[in-house]
C-alpha cells in the first residue's frame, strides 16, 4: 500500500463528545469559611482539600520559601500524634493525607472513603490548626532545600528557568525568587518563622474546604459537625494580610540576552519571554487559544517550524502561567549548541508572525478542537475536580467558570487570537535566557544584535561538578 493509499484511509479527528462540568453548592459558614461539595455519583473515595488563598506571593521577602518549608513540615507531626503517628492515624482510616502550597495558595488535603470522612475531616482539622514544627524534622527539610539549590545551579534546565525569572521582574516582585526560598532567606526559616507564616493561613475568611465524592453537602456538613470552623481565626492575626493580587513589576523594558556559560555543554537551555498575564484577564479564551496555535500543541507553529523542518530541538513550548498576579510568559526549548543562535532568531520570526497576521482557520479550528477535546480529560477524577474548583476560589473565578469553558473557547475567533497576540505578545521587552556554551556560540550572538547582551561565569557546586553526589 502507498503513503498516498495510507493517507486515504487514515480515520479522521470525531467530534469532541458532551461533557458538563459538575455542578457543586457552596454554604458559608458563621465564620465566613465556604463549603463547596461537588456529588460525583458512582465515586466512593472522596477528595476534600481545605484551601487558603494565601500563598508564596504573600510572604515577606525575608521569609522567602517559608510558606512552602511550612507546608513541607506540617505533616511531620501535630500536637495529638506527634511523628509517625499522623500518619499511622491516616493509615488506620485508609486515608492519604497532603499538604502543599505554591504561589497563590495553601491546600491541605484527604483522600478517603466517604464512610469514613468525619474522622478524615477530624484528622485534617488536626493537622491544619495544631502542627509543632519539631526543630530536628524542620532542620532536615531546610537542609534539603539547601541541597535543592545546589542542583538548581548544577542542572541547566533549572538553572535557566530559575534566572529567567529573577530577569523578568523587578527586584523586589515575589515571583523573582523561587517560591522554596534561596541561599539568603532558607536558613533562616526557623520553626519559629514557619509558626509565624502558620498563622497568617488560619483565616477563615480566606479559607474554602472543597469535597469531590459520592457524598452530599448534607454529609459533608454533618461531617465538620463540631469541627465546623476548620481554621478559627487566632487573636493575633496580622492585621493587615494581603488577599488581592501581589504586586509585581517587569524589569526589563528593552530586549536583553543574559548568558550563563557552561563550558563544554553540548546544548543550551533557551527561556525567551516577558511577565504575562494574571488568571483574571478578560480575554483569557482568545489568549489560550492563541497560546496552542504559537506553542502549546505537538503541530504548534513552533514545533513545527524549530523540530519538524529545523530539526533544532526535539521539543519546543510556549505559553502564559497565569497567577493572581501576572505570571510569565515564555518559550522554552533545548537546542543543540550549534543551533543556538538560528533558533533565537527562528522564534523571534514567530513571535513577530503571530502579532503580525492572522492565524489561519484551520489552525484556530485545531487549536479550539484540542481545548474542548482535552477538557472532560482534565477531571476524571475526584481529586482533580475538586482542585478545579479550588482554583475558581483561589483565583475569584465565577461559579460557571468551567461550565461556560468549551462553549467560550468554541467562541474564540481568528480575530480574538489576532488581538491576543498583538496585545500581549511585546517583541520590543523580551528577555533572552540561555544555559550553555558562550565560547562556542559568543561571537554569532553578539553579531546577531538580539538585544543587550550579558554573559554570567558562574562556578558549579564542586560536589556536584566533581562527582554528582547531589542527585535531582
Amino acid at each position: 500500500m502507498t503513503l498516498e493509499e495510507i493517507l486515504s484511509v487514515r480515520p479522521e479527528p470525531g467530534q469532541p463528545r458532551t461533557y458538563t462540568f459538575p455542578s457543586f453548592t457552596r454554604t458559608v459558614l458563621p465564620s465566613g469559611m465556604q463549603v463547596l461539595v461537588v456529588q460525583i455519583p458512582g465515586r466512593p473515595l472522596v477528595s476534600a482539600n481545605l484551601i487558603v488563598r494565601r500563598g508564596a506571593s504573600d510572604e515577606p521577602a525575608d521569609l522567602a520559601g517559608a510558606t512552602v518549608l511550612m507546608a513541607r513540615a506540617m505533616t511531620e507531626g501535630t500536637e495529638r500524634y506527634p511523628g509517625v503517628e499522623l500518619i499511622e492515624a491516616a493509615e488506620r482510616l485508609g486515608a492519604t493525607l497532603g499538604v502543599d502550597a505554591n504561589w497563590d495558595g495553601f491546600v491541605a488535603s484527604v483522600d478517603v472513603a466517604a464512610s469514613r470522612l468525619p474522622a478524615a475531616l477530624a484528622l485534617l482539622a488536626e493537622l491544619v490548626e495544631h502542627p509543632t514544627f519539631p526543630e530536628a524534622d524542620v532542620a532536615r527539610l531546610r537542609e534539603e532545600r539547601l541541597n535543592d539549590l545546589l542542583q538548581v545551579k548544577a542542572d541547566p534546565r533549572r538553572r535557566v528557568d530559575q534566572a529567567f525569572t529573577s530577569t523578568i521582574y523587578a527586584a523586589g516582585s515575589p515571583y523573582g525568587r523561587p517560591a522554596a526560598g534561596d541561599e539568603q532567606t532558607v536558613p533562616g526559616l526557623t520553626p519559629d518563622a514557619l509558626r509565624r507564616v502558620h498563622r497568617t493561613i488560619q483565616d477563615p475568611s480566606r479559607t474554602a474546604l472543597v469535597v469531590g465524592g459520592d457524598i452530599t453537602a448534607a454529609d459533608v456538613l454533618r461531617a465538620i459537625g463540631a469541627s465546623v470552623d476548620l481554621v478559627p481565626t487566632p487573636a493575633n492575626l496580622p492585621a493587615d494580610p494581603s488577599v488581592g493580587a501581589p504586586t509585581v513589576a517587569s524589569g526589563v523594558d528593552h530586549p536583553i540576552v543574559r548568558f550563563y556559560h557552561r563550558p563544554g555543554a553540548v546544548q543550551t537551555e533557551l527561556r525567551i519571554g516577558h511577565v504575562g498575564l494574571p488568571r483574571r484577564t478578560p480575554d483569557f479564551y482568545a489568549v489560550q487559544v492563541m497560546g496552542a496555535i504559537l506553542g502549546g500543541l505537538f503541530n504548534s507553529r513552533l514545533q513545527m517550524n524549530l523540530r519538524e523542518d529545523k530539526g533544532y530541538t526535539y521539543g519546543i513550548g510556549a505559553g502564559f502561567d497565569m497567577r493572581r498576579a501576572a505570571g510569565p510568559f515564555s518559550v522554552r526549548t533545548a537546542v543543540q549548541t550549534p543551533a543556538t543562535v538560528p533558533s533565537i532568531s527562528e522564534t523571534l520570526s514567530e513571535l513577530r508572525r503571530i502579532r503580525e497576521t492572522e492565524v489561519t482557520p484551520a489552525e484556530l479550528a485545531a487549536a479550539r478542537d484540542y481545548l474542548i477535546g482535552v477538557f472532560p480529560l482534565r477531571f476524571e477524577t475526584p481529586g482533580a475536580v475538586v482542585g478545579a474548583l479550588g482554583g475558581l476560589y483561589v483565583q475569584g473565578l465565577p461559579d460557571d467558570e468551567l461550565t461556560r469553558y468549551r462553549a467560550a473557547v468554541d467562541a474564540v475567533s481568528v480575530a480574538d487570537v489576532h488581538k491576543a497576540a498583538r496585545d500581549h505578545i511585546h517583541i520590543d521587552r523580551l528577555a533572552i535566557v540561555a544555559v550553555g556554551d558562550f565560547d562556542t556560540v559568543g561571537a554569532d550572538l553578539e553579531a546577531a544584535g538580539f538585544g543587550e547582551l550579558e554573559v554570567i561565569r558562574e562556578e558549579l557546586p564542586t560536589e556536584i561538578a566533581e562527582g554528582g553526589e547531589v542527585d535531582e
